[in-house]
Parts: structure tokens; sequence; C-alpha cells
């Protein structure tokens, strides 16, 4: 017999009610949120014979060494391990009433990015430990994948994620919108902490609060919001600045655009005043004519010449470069010079150059965004914070996370922070430069 926890009780309404479709549990070490999706697995398999179960984590290798182990645990102390049989070549639970919960990787292979592997299967729901280690197209797929024997059973589409602090898809899809109570009703939240467990050892509790500060906050704490990721370009609470440097002198008016075309992405416009980012236009959808006229309506208003205009040349912004007649902005093209020295810079790309003396300019206090909408602020700063070195232990050019990787991260396209990023052109191109290191 195992007695639940409270918040584990909390979660289990949530699996069973007629509204939850997604339910994330965890948000630090110990609060048994591993246990709680075995539980909630072989309830499942008990309770619907024939039904078909997903059991997933980033890598299988890993699945097998620690949520198995914790299943199998869960079975011994429930006393339904004569219940089924475990095939380790199939990499799957055979339950004899003909129910099976089927073990995956769920890692984004280079080789298989729309995660074709996972092909036609079809599960009843799904549980994904640690799910702040896989990207969110992998969420999105499984969750997909749910439709087996739906109707037979009068059940709706579930799937549990455990997971601990992430500044990733979790915290943007979860937790920060539980924070400020605009999380959508079909999900929802519950953070565990490892001080709610009674069971677990003093000596392991102990050994979180010995662990290095990053780990600590995050494990011990459930501190969402403390990121010491030694790749980060900028400080967190200069990024949290940005919104109140009021500070900052206007000047030369600028605008800079990042481009999409019927809701793939964002386009997001901002119009500047110097480093005063005065004005943010947004579409979700929109022809590229619809983006060429509105910059040019901005230009109008704002007094910003088209020499003044950048925007990002790849894919369909070439189409509004072309009809403006504007900058352009390629993000894999060569750096640009020091305006100095006339000498190259040693970056991957223009992207990277620019986004490092973005990161100078925040850290220095140098940028102010006038924006009173709570929500894009949310979005900038997370953004922000992913501005990254990629590769920081190689030797070689420096280089920022490629864009596919921080849309895995935060499960959409970073649109605002490559807008902001493109300010700096402008620096590079016709002014004075920035040391950045």
């Amino acid at each position: 017999m195992i007695k639940l926890l409270p918040k584990q009780e909390h979660a289990v309404w949530y699996l069973n009610d007629d509204i939850t479709n997604e339910l994330l549990y965890g948000g630090a070490a110990g609060g048994g949120k591993s246990a709680l999706g075995c539980m909630w697995l072989i309830e499942q398999c008990q309770k619907y014979a024939g039904s078909r179960w997903l059991m997933g984590r980033s890598k299988l290798k890993t699945l097998k060494e620690t949520t198995l182990n914790t299943f199998f645990d869960i079975s011994a102390k429930l006393g339904v391990s004569d219940q089924f049989t475990y095939n380790e070549k199939d990499s799957a639970i055979y339950w004899h009433n003909g129910s099976e919960i089927i073990l995956k990787d769920l890692f984004l292979y280079p080789s298989d990015k729309n995660f074709d592997s996972l092909g036609s299967l079809e599960i009843t729901g799904a549980f994904i430990d640690e799910c702040n280690q896989i990207v969110y197209k992998a969420w999105q797929i499984v969750k997909s994948r749910i439709r087996y024997k739906l109707n037979e059973f009068g059940l709706m589409p579930k799937m549990m994620g455990s997971c601990n602090p992430a500044k990733n898809w979790v915290y943007s899809k979860f937790y920060h919108p539980s924070r400020k109570k605009e999380l959508p009703s079909n999900r929802k939240f519950i953070q565990a902490l490892p001080t709610d467990n009674p069971n677990l050892p003093k000596s392991y509790l102990q050994s979180l609060l010995e662990l290095d500060e990053n780990s600590k906050q995050r494990l011990y704490y459930g501190n969402w919001e403390y990121d010491d990721d030694p790749a980060s370009l900028i400080d967190f609470k200069k990024i949290n600045d940005i919104f109140s440097n009021k500070f900052v002198l206007g000047g030369e008016r600028f605008i800079t655009a990042d481009i999409a075309r019927f809701g793939r992405d964002k386009t997001v416009i901002g119009v500047w005043d110097s480093f005063r980012l005065i004005k943010i236009v947004e579409f979700e959808k929109n022809k590229v004519t619809e983006a060429a006229a509105k910059i040019e309506e901005l230009c109008e208003y704002y007094q910003v010449p088209m020499s003044n205009v950048v925007v990002d040349d790849d894919g369909v912004g070439g189409g509004v470069v072309d009809i403006l007649g504007c900058n352009g902005f390629v993000n894999n093209s060569r750096p640009l010079d020091n305006p100095e020295t006339k000498e190259p810079e040693n970056y991957m790309n223009l992207k990277s150059q620019m986004y490092y003396a973005l990161a100078k300019l925040v850290n220095d206090s140098g940028l102010y965004i006038d924006c009173e909408d709570g929500g894009i602020r949310d979005i900038i700063i997370q953004e922000m914070e992913q501005i990254k070195q990629h590769n920081m232990d190689k030797d070689g050019k420096k280089q920022v996370l490629p864009k596919d990787l921080v849309k895995e991260l935060l499960g959409r396209s970073p649109d605002y922070a490559d807008m902001i990023m493109m300010r700096m052109w402008f620096e590079y191109r016709f002014k004075f430069q920035f040391s950045v290191g």
C-alpha cells in the first residue's frame, strides 16, 4: 500500500477530470514525480484492459536506468509485479490483461527532426519523465499520437510530464502562465518540492543543500528564476532593467523588422529613438505586402528615412526589402569589419556578431524598451535569456545558439529578440564600434 502525498493527490484529481489533458508535475528534486507517473500508468493499465501507454524520456538508456527501476519498485509495493512481463528487446511492458507500456527515446536527433521514428504509433496516454530535457516538438508529437481506443474506454487524451526547473518551453508553456494565473484550462501545473516528501532521508536533503548554488536553487528550492548558466551573455538582472532604463537618451530614429508569413513565426516590427525602443508592432499572420505597407506607415509617422530601416532578408523578408528598397539583414552572412580598425572580427556570422554587441549594450544599461504590455515583456525576457554562447568549450569563432535550437527550447521562434538584435547593425554599418570582448 502506498500513501500519496497531498500534492500527488492533487495531481491525481487532474489526471482523472474531464478538462485537463496536459499535466506538468514537479519543479524540484525528490517531490515524488517519477513515482506518481509510474503509479498512474499502473492504474490505467489495470483499469483499461487492452490499452496502450507510453513511458518516455530524453534518452532510452537513462529511462531504463531510472524511471523503469522506479516503475519496478512501485509495482512491487503495490503487489502487481506478477501481472506483467518486461521485454528488454521490445522495450515494452506487457500486462497479462492485454495492456502495454511502450518505452520511448524522445531525444531530438539531427537525423529525425520531425520524430518520424514515432511513425504511426497509437497510444491511450503518455507519461514523460524529466520532460524539461526534451524539446517542445517531441511533447506535441506524442500528444498527437494519443488516440488508441479512447472512444472504447470513454477517455480523453491525457499526458503527464515531470520536470525540474528549466528556462525552456516548460517554463513558458506551464510554469510562467501558472504563476501569472493565465494557464489554459486544459493545462495544469503542480510544483512539488523535496520538503513536501516526508519519506526522503535527511541525508538526501542535506546533499541537495550542498550542491552548487545554481543546482541548489533549482533542485532544493524549486527556483525557476535562478539561472547561472556560464554560457549566458546577458546578466538576468540587466535584462529586467531594460524596461526601467528611462535615462537612455533618444536621438536618431530607426526601424527594425523580423518578417514572417501566413502564421509561420511572427512578424515583429520595432521603432527606435536611438536605443529607446518606443513602438512594437506584431502580426500573427500577414502578407509580405502588408508588412511592407506597415513599415512605410511607421516611417511616415515617426519620420524615419528608408536608409534607417533594416529588415531580415532571409526567406520571405527579402520580399519586403525588394518592395521598400531598405537595408537587408542576412543572418548567416560574414561579420562586418571593425569600423575603427577595418579588421574582421572573430564571429561565426553576422547574427552572432550583432547578438554579442547587443549583450554588451544591455549589460552596460544602454537599452530601454517602452512596453506596458506584461505579456510582451515576459516574452522578451524569456528570449533574451536564450542569448547564449554556442559550443563555448570549443575553440574557434564565437557563435550564439542557432535559431532552430532556441525555437526548440522556447517552443516558439525568438522573433522579438531577433528584431531587437538587428538594431545593432546600424552601429557597425554606419557608426562606432562596441567592444564585445
